[in-house]
């Protein structure tokens, strides 16, 4: 007997040849086994991946801050450029200028005073005058009651608690009086407003000039010194 010719050669005689079906169903079983072989063994090296991530990323951030936190004691170049601390003297505070200042106290009998403002400039040498660049000063009495004052050019006295004020003042009273003068002065530790220039205001129901003003006991009383003139208005009667 004659052997048979077959694709895959010349089968034995007897020997019938293998179907081409089981053999195609063979050849995709190999190829399936084989890609479930590749997407295991991928799924595994991804699986150790993220394992190994997960321990080298926060580490990394561990160690970038503890760099950061620890650098400038192992950096032998950052001595060079340290900046010292630096030292100042209390007495050269005397020479700054403050803006918007506001000094603010009591008088001998614990009313209130305060004064502000736009500028003020501490007197060299030790000197207890504060400059003042448009000074203004408030004085309160415990009833309620207040004297306002305000110039241009001023300067304050720490140990005698003065306000000298000149040029342009302005003196305001609560009850309706203003006084217009080139110089005044305030004691503020005992509550008094005075001036030896000219002045020149009015009032609630007058018009008065003189040579100078006394303000006592912040307002008080108020006087009007020197040669003075005063025009008083009659106050109309009230309606029933």
């Amino acid at each position: 007997m004659s052997p048979t010719l077959t694709p895959s050669g010349f089968a034995p005689p007897g020997m019938h040849p293998a179907p081409a079906a089981p053999r195609r169903q063979r050849a995709r079983l190999s190829r399936f086994v084989s890609a479930s072989v590749r997407r295991r063994r991928h799924s595994v090296l991804y699986s150790r991946f993220v394992t190994l991530m997960k321990i080298v990323l926060p580490a990394t951030a561990v160690a970038l801050a503890s760099l950061v936190l620890f650098w400038p004691q192992f950096n032998p170049l950052d001595n060079r450029f340290r900046l010292k601390p630096v030292q100042v003297n209390i007495d050269d505070l005397e020479n700054l200028r403050m803006v918007s200042p506001r000094f603010v106290g009591t008088d001998a009998r614990n009313q209130p005073f305060a004064i502000t403002a736009d500028q003020a400039m501490q007197e060299a040498g030790g000197s207890d005058v504060t400059a003042l660049a448009n000074p203004k000063g408030d004085l309160t009495l415990n009833n309620g009651s207040w004297i306002a004052l305000a110039a241009l050019e001023g300067q304050y006295h720490k140990q005698t608690r003065i306000l000298d004020l000149w040029d342009e003042v302005n003196v305001f009273h609560d009850a309706g009086y203003e006084i217009k003068t080139r110089r005044a002065k305030a004691d503020l530790a005992a509550g008094d407003v005075f001036g030896d220039d000219p002045v020149e205001g009015q009032g609630p129901d007058s018009q008065l000039r003189g040579q100078g003003f006394r303000i006592y006991e912040k307002g008080a009383r108020i006087a009007i010194t020197g040669k003075s003139r005063l025009v008083l208005y009659p106050t109309p009667p009230e309606k029933k």
